[in-house]
């Protein structure tokens, strides 16, 4: 069974490597331990007996909440990790007050946008030029 709960310190090696191996541009270890130290920060983990299977982050202002990394290691992905990751923090963000989401995504990742329009988020406009290595679009997403 997929168990969602917040990261811990000894979650951040795991998470990280996922980071690396997922992202052209991936977040420092340091960068994490200060995301699950930070007030307005939250980052989720997905578990399944013992063993890590992907994460996401929340920054929380002002009653919105940008979603940040969200990072499914590649023998868990097409399992449901990534909604049940994302259901799990909007349900923690609800309840810390939140009352809008947005993301960005590569306009190219069409799994991740479909995903994305399942859980209630509509394209709102482009980043020209947002992501580096390769250098792409991002498409900006609400769900309010």
């Amino acid at each position: 069974m997929i168990t969602y709960r917040a990261m811990t310190p000894e979650d951040v090696p795991y998470i990280s490597r996922l980071e690396e191996e997922t992202f052209s541009m991936p977040w420092s270890p340091e960068s994490f331990l200060q995301m699950i130290t930070k007030e307005d920060t939250r980052y989720y983990v997905a578990e399944e007996d013992g063993h890590l299977l992907g994460g996401c982050g929340l920054w929380m202002v002002a009653g919105e909440g940008n979603i940040t990394n969200v990072a499914v290691a590649p023998r868990a992905r097409r399992r449901g990790v990534g909604t049940g990751l994302l259901n799990y923090l909007m349900m923690e963000g609800d309840r810390e007050g939140v009352t809008a989401y947005t993301l960005e995504v590569r306009v190219s990742n069409e799994a991740a946008i479909r995903m994305y329009e399942k859980l209630g988020f509509s394209s709102e406009g482009i980043r020209p030029n947002f992501y580096e290595k390769p250098t792409e679009d991002a498409m900006i997403m609400w769900k309010r």
